[in-house]
């Protein structure tokens, strides 16, 4: 398969050429490395670009339907989900892929992301975690750990961080996983199973962003970032067997929800015919009542 991949040039496959490249994003950035992965998931299970949509908002991970060959949307900050559920509504045929940021989907996005989980429609959720505002700034973020510094924290975050992963559970999404860039098989593998989940799928990329976020916090280049998220990630099973205070500040990796549920576009099909049926059934007797009855 690899050897095929090779042949065929996924890049070129999946790209705009008339794009301006190198892309926007920052030497060693791992925004890259999730596009990468998405590219082989949707090549991987052999959809047709024309079946695929790419939803964004505003940021960093904002630009990428800028470079995908896909059908997309670049849309405004924090409302990606809000147009990609107006889409999945219209064209529940589609493959729907909806790319944020941790402040973009969170913050202002953080009301479309909790009731797109809890009508489990038919998206699939990447959400890009560096814990900042790369793109505006380095400002904290809903997912910035405690004491973290940022431009707009400069004496250290004072605010608990969102668990991604879990608040998509617990608002109700049918399949939630969570990655790193560093762990890129895996990371692939997750997206193509969202991509094939019947509700609403979440993949959160624990990223890094060295320009801004690891420069304030003395944290290294993007290879020491890279490498801290090997080094401090755990799978679920490991994680497991670890007591709580053990696992404090690990990243878990794992799917962590993997249910079947009935998905929103299938139920709200049926309600259309619930109505049109009833509809059929009032037309029908008011043609009765108006024949006119024989002597």
């Amino acid at each position: 398969m690899l050897k095929e991949r090779e042949e065929r040039h996924l890049v070129y496959d999946y790209l705009r050429p008339k794009k301006k490249f190198p892309n926007v994003w920052c030497a060693g950035c791992g925004i890259g490395i999730v596009m990468g992965a998405i590219i082989r998931a949707v090549d991987g299970l052999g959809l047709a670009k024309d079946d695929v949509a790419m939803i964004s908002g505003i940021g960093c991970s904002g630009r990428m339907p800028v470079y995908l060959d896909f059908n997309t949307m670049h849309t405004t900050h924090g409302r990606a989900l809000a147009f990609a559920t107006g889409l999945k509504m219209v064209r529940p045929d589609m493959k729907v892929l909806v790319v944020m940021g941790d402040g973009d989907a969170l913050a202002i996005g953080g009301n479309h992301f909790i009731h797109a989980a809890r009508r489990n429609i038919g998206v699939t959720a990447i959400v890009i975690n560096n814990s900042t505002y790369g793109m505006t700034g380095g400002q904290y973020s809903p997912t910035t750990p405690i004491g973290a510094l940022a431009t707009t924290a400069l004496y250290g975050n004072v605010e608990q961080p969102f668990p991604i992963g879990e608040l998509a559970a617990a608002a109700g999404a049918a399949y939630v996983a969570r990655s790193t860039v560093y762990h890129v098989t895996e990371l692939e593998r997750y997206i193509a199973d969202g991509i094939q989940k019947k509700g609403f799928a979440l993949i959160e990329a624990v990223s890094y962003c060295h320009t801004t976020f690891g420069r304030l916090n003395k944290l290294g280049g993007a290879v020491d970032m890279m490498r801290a998220l090997k080094d401090n990630s755990i799978t679920l099973a490991a994680a497991e067997k670890l007591e709580p205070n053990e696992r404090a500040g690990r990243i878990v990796r794992g799917v962590l929800v993997n249910r079947d549920i009935p998905e929103y576009t299938d139920l709200y099909r049926q309600v259309i015919e619930r109505a049109q049926s009833a509809q059929t059934a009032t037309e029908a007797e008011g043609a009765k009542s108006r024949t006119p009855r024989s002597l």
